[in-house]
């Protein structure tokens, strides 16, 4: 039985959906000020095994690990449940690019294209949907011709 009435459940969803959009238009766009907005206080990361904690903690690791590189990040096919009128998980598709501005051998850029997915938990903070949990699982790595770092 669903705990939230159907109206209430597609607003949330959507709020979820406009959340995730904004983490990655941020993500790629360097805005990591605005970046901390997205996730709780206590948020926690795992990207492929690498964790961070904490909203400032999460924000400073992606600062620091993308700072030389230029991205392109997409999500496709939510799964989102809502689960109270407070929490929610969802399931995401990704494709990433990743490009670091040191090259490769013969000057070839280094880094990959990803494939997998984002498997998240949702809490309404201050008022606003946040990500509480991000796993982010890649299923297939391809290395740009530099190699990847």
């Amino acid at each position: 039985m669903d705990p939230v009435d159907p109206v209430s459940r597609l607003v949330a969803i959507e709020e979820i959906k406009q959340l995730k959009a904004r983490y990655f238009r941020l993500m790629d766009t360097r805005s990591w000020s605005e970046m901390a907005s997205v996730f709780t206080r206590d948020a926690h990361l795992d990207t492929d095994g690498f964790t961070a904690d904490g909203r400032d903690g999460i924000v400073a690791f992606l600062e620091r690990v993308l700072r030389d590189a230029r991205t392109v990040h997409h999500g496709h096919m939510p799964e989102i449940t809502i689960t109270s009128a407070t929490t929610a998980r969802g399931i995401w598709a990704m494709f990433d690019y990743v490009e670091f501005a040191a090259a490769g051998p013969h000057g070839a850029s280094t880094g990959l294209f990803g494939y997998g997915h984002y498997e998240e938990e949702y809490v309404v903070e201050d008022d606003a949907w946040r990500i509480a949990n991000l796993r982010l699982t890649r299923l297939r790595v391809d290395p740009l011709p530099g190699g990847q770092e």
